[in-house]
């Protein structure tokens, strides 16, 4: 579930998924992860679930993206209470996002969105400090408090095997369906809750002109077709980055360590 700064952003990235499409289809499925180690003793399930959580925590695109949200192991242990909130807020508070909402907002003031805002620094900080709050808000609720609350997985698990369409199809059926903490796939209540209830704080501190139930209804649903893009970027950017960046080494594809050794 991508925020809606990073995502505007990742949305012009996932061109380049678009502009390779030959390369894509051209490729042979990439090989999952191997599975990590088991651990023994009574621990054993939480303490692959920490490493595993680790491991995202490190993940990065081109090492500076944060990709925290995306899980390369199918089968990957359910996040208790605490890691959910502790991964939504590890997301929002990272330096990138910050950078992200100040690229947003400088686009914004460029094309004189919310003209009430005014222009210059006052302007500039009131564009900033909304798309920054779209951002935390989307990922606490979207990531964290629904689903907690629903007992679902905030994370996106990468195919990475398969026809290239059903990898796309995959990717964008992310937005309506999720695995829940047993493992089963179900409706996405988070995501679509989440965007909802977003749209609906930001009615708070967007101007007077921009807020209602429309104006909160089309927001959600932007920001879930931006959540979609940014799942097929997601999905593809390591067959891109692959072929782009040969020689590179592996951070940005899959994740190093004990829990990529599964």
């Amino acid at each position: 579930m991508t925020s809606p700064a990073v995502s505007r952003l990742t949305l012009a990235l996932a061109g380049v998924v678009f502009l390779s499409l030959p390369l894509l289809r051209a490729q042979t499925p990439d090989e999952q992860p191997p599975a990590p180690s088991a651990v023994t003793g009574e621990d054993s399930h939480r303490a692959r679930a920490e490493a595993e959580l680790h491991e995202e925590e490190q993940q990065r695109i081109l090492g500076v993206m944060p990709n925290f949200n995306t899980s390369f192991i199918s089968d990957a242990e359910p996040l208790s209470a605490a890691e959910k909130l502790h991964l939504a807020l590890k997301g929002a508070l990272d330096p990138f996002t910050f950078v992200a909402a100040g690229l947003d907002a400088g686009m914004s003031q460029g094309d004189n969105d919310f003209p009430s805002y005014g222009q210059g620094a006052r302007g500039y900080g009131k564009r900033f400090s909304a798309s920054y709050l779209d951002t935390f808000d989307g990922s606490l609720l979207g990531n964290a408090v629904f689903p907690i609350l629903f007992k679902q997985d905030p994370r996106y698990f990468r195919k990475g095997t398969g026809s290239f369409a059903s990898r796309l199809f995959y990717a964008i059926s992310t937005s309506v369906k999720c695995k829940d903490d047993s493992g089963k796939w179900v409706p996405n209540y988070s995501n679509i809750l989440g965007n909802l209830a977003a749209g609906g704080l930001s009615n708070i501190y967007y101007p007077e002109e921009e807020r209602g139930f429309t104006l909160t209804v089309q927001r959600a649903l932007v920001v879930t077709a931006e959540g979609a893009a940014g799942a097929i970027f997601v999905e593809f950017w390591p067959d891109i980055s692959r072929r782009l960046f040969p020689k590179r080494q592996t951070e940005d594809l899959l994740p190093a360590g004990p829990a990529a050794e599964r």
